[in-house]
C-alpha cells in the first residue's frame, strides 16, 4: 500500500493485517467514488477508536491529576478528544498526506479538513487495537495524543487563555486582523493577525475565521511564553 511502511516506521508499529490501515485511511468520499464494498471506509474504525481513545484518555487525566474533581476531568478529557485538539494531534504524523480521499474531496482541501483528520486519527486508534489489542493502542495514542499535554491544552484553548494573560498584563486591548480571503466558496482559506495594541504578535491560517484565530492565538501564547515576566492562568 502506498506509504504504508513510511507510516508505520513514523509510528512505530507494524500491522499484521495491512488492510486495517489502508480502511482506517479510507474517507468515505473514495468508497463511494470507487464502489468499494459496504463499510470500506473508516467510519466504523472511527467509532471504535473514539472508544479506546475516550478509556485511555480518562486512565491517563485519573493518573496524572490525582486531586482533580470529576467536573474538572471530565472538561479536561473533553478538550483533549475533541476534532480541533485531535486534528492537531496529526501534525506531526503529516497524517492527511496518506489518506485515500474522493476527487473532489481532495480538491477542496480535504486534506486539511479537522474533521476528517481527527475522524482518521481515530480510525487509526481503532485500527492498532483491533490489530495488536489495547495496549498497543493505548502506547499510540500516549506518544501522540497525550504527549505534550500542556501545549495541547494550550491550543485547545488558545483566544481564552490568550484574552486572560493580556487583561493581566498588558493595557493595549487585543484584536484580530483579517488580512486575506482566498479561493472559492467551497474550500476557503483565511489568514488572520492577533495584535496587542498596534503589535502583530501572531499569525494563523484556517478554513473559517475562527479557526484562522485560534491559529494566531496559539503562535501568540508560544512568542508570549518566552517572556519570563508574562504571568499564565493556572
Amino acid at each position: 500500500m502506498r506509504f504504508q511502511k513510511e507510516f508505520e516506521e513514523k509510528i512505530g508499529y507494524s500491522f499484521k493485517n495491512a488492510r486495517l490501515l489502508k480502511q482506517a485511511f479510507t474517507h468515505s468520499s473514495y468508497a463511494n467514488e470507487h464502489h468499494l464494498s459496504k463499510h470500506a471506509d473508516n467510519e466504523r474504525l472511527e467509532f471504535l477508536g473514539d472508544a479506546v481513545l475516550e478509556i485511555a484518555t480518562s486512565e491517563f487525566l485519573f493518573h496524572r491529576y490525582p486531586k482533580h474533581p470529576e467536573g474538572e476531568l471530565t472538561r479536561l478529557r473533553a478538550s483533549i478528544v475533541c476534532e480541533p485538539t485531535l486534528a492537531f494531534c496529526t501534525r506531526d504524523l503529516d497524517l492527511g498526506k496518506y489518506l485515500f480521499l474522493g476527487k473532489g474531496e481532495d480538491q477542496t482541501g480535504g486534506r486539511e479538513r479537522k474533521s476528517i483528520l481527527s475522524d482518521a486519527l481515530e480510525a487509526v486508534i481503532g485500527a492498532i487495537y483491533l490489530d495488536g489489542g489495547f495496549a498497543s493502542a493505548k502506547e499510540f495514542i500516549h506518544r501522540f495524543v497525550l504527549n505534550d499535554i500542556e501545549h495541547k491544552q494550550l491550543f485547545y484553548d488558545s483566544k481564552t487563555i490568550l484574552q486572560e494573560v493580556i487583561q493581566g498584563n498588558y493595557s493595549e486591548e487585543l484584536s484580530y486582523c483579517l488580512l486575506a480571503e482566498e479561493g472559492p466558496d467551497h474550500d476557503k482559506k483565511f489568514i488572520v493577525e492577533a495584535r496587542i495594541g498596534e503589535t502583530v504578535y501572531g499569525r494563523g491560517c484556517g478554513r473559517t475565521k475562527k479557526s484562522a484565530e485560534q491559529e494566531a492565538a496559539y503562535a501568540t501564547l508560544l512568542k508570549l511564553k518566552e517572556q519570563k515576566n508574562i504571568d499564565f492562568p493556572q
